[in-house]
């Protein structure tokens, strides 16, 4: 039996931020699972009432508009789905810690499934309020990683029984050579690494610029991509101030040759294609609470060799032997571990593997019937059967 249908709310693409991709890639993994035609409601930022969004996204909240929040609510209540799923940041709603959320599942009456993309270990009193509300009024809570799970059960007191795990979507790929990869780049046989994402101050690139001069002093071959565009939201602030110092810095330690800066929102086929073609894939992020990050599940998924600094995601998702961590702010801890993988083409494959294998159980399509047994579980009594998960 096809699970109940529902309704999502998030940002959106056109949008251009993290939860926006991911709001799409869970709607676009739902419906290719159960060949079902979702609805979306995006929340749009200030500025953001001029987007033009495709036909899947029937209503839109405007951030800053408290009154928007219960008018969507009565619009989903009107709406024929059965339950709502709702992607969460705290930066994406209005309020403080985005309270004006509570708003909206207040008003609503059907299930809520809320999808906590940030859970602090250390969170302020207003943000313990408030996580703690949104949680009062869900049916449901979904952490991308039992970090988070953890964190929502001890620290912010959340009964257990409305906690669930679901990991960070990936793409479902083959296991494969990086050579048709490189070949369709024109990077020929060069060893790549590679870090992908929006960029801002905290993804700590200028630690893996400077860890480079002493990769290539052993490995001269290397090619370090740096892929993406800054940060919409640093680029209003701040300008390209971050990019253009990183870019400085590669031009002062002589590594134009081995490292490159793709300014672009990187589409799924391109990520994915770039992903094919890396050897290491590298996150020197400075945020050491981070539970969650999108590159470094995609990077896992896609069965890449890993350095990252140990963020809190990162020690769950590289445990046991998938990946290796080096230290934050440290570009001698960084090029050190780089090396041990470049030194050792025969570890580097044994460590592909068993990321390639812990990522089984986050692709897309596995994802989708995760979401669609939870939603089953909600669902009105005559909904009877669970997806089949074989």
């Amino acid at each position: 039996m096809l699970p109940p249908r529902a309704l999502f709310l998030g940002s959106y693409p056109p949008r251009e931020c993290g939860i926006a991709t991911f709001t799409k890639d869970v709607v676009d993994a739902y419906n290719r699972a159960f060949g079902v035609s979702s609805d979306v409601i995006a929340i749009d930022e200030p500025g953001g009432e001029v987007r033009r969004y495709g036909p899947e996204v029937v209503a839109r909240i405007a951030e800053q508009d408290r009154y928007s929040y219960g008018d969507i609510a009565r619009f989903a209540n009107r709406h024929p789905s059965q339950m709502i799923n709702v992607q969460h940041e705290y930066g994406l709603f209005g309020g403080e810690r985005g309270e004006w959320l509570i708003d909206f599942l207040k008003a609503l009456e059907k299930p809520a499934v809320l999808t906590l993309h940030t859970v602090l270990p250390e969170p302020d009193e207003t943000m313990l309020r408030v996580t703690r509300e949104l949680c009062e009024h869900a049916a449901r809570v979904v952490s991308l990683s039992e970090t988070g799970r953890e964190l929502l059960e001890t620290v912010y007191g959340i009964d257990p029984a409305m906690l669930r795990v679901i990991h960070h979507g990936v793409p479902d790929v083959p296991f494969q050579s990086t050579d048709a990869a490189k070949a369709s780049f024109g990077i020929g046989q060069r060893t790549v690494i590679s870090t992908f994402g929006l960029i801002s101050r905290g993804k700590g690139l200028e630690y893996a610029i400077e860890a480079m001069r002493d990769v290539v002093k052993r490995h001269p071959e290397v090619l370090y991509l740096i892929l993406g565009e800054t940060h919409p939201v640093v680029r209003r602030r701040e300008g390209e101030s971050y990019r253009e110092s990183v870019q400085a810095m590669v031009r002062e330690f002589g590594l134009q040759y081995n490292v490159q800066l793709v300014d672009k929102y990187l589409d799924f086929d391109e990520l994915v294609g770039y992903l094919a073609a890396t050897d290491i894939y590298l996150t020197p992020y400075l945020n050491p609470v981070q539970i969650v990050s999108g590159t470094l599940a995609y990077a896992v998924g896609c069965g890449k060799a890993i350095v990252s600094t140990p963020y809190l995601y990162a020690q769950e998702l590289l445990a046991h032997n998938r990946g290796f961590l080096c230290e934050f702010r440290d570009a001698a801890s960084i090029a050190r571990e780089l090396n041990i993988l470049l030194d050792d083409p025969a570890l580097r494959r044994a460590t592909e593997r068993r990321a390639y294998r812990f990522g089984r159980q986050m692709t897309w399509p596995h994802l989708a019937v995760e979401y669609g047994n939870l939603f089953l579980e909600l669902a009105p009594p005559d909904s009877l059967e669970l997806v089949n998960t074989a």
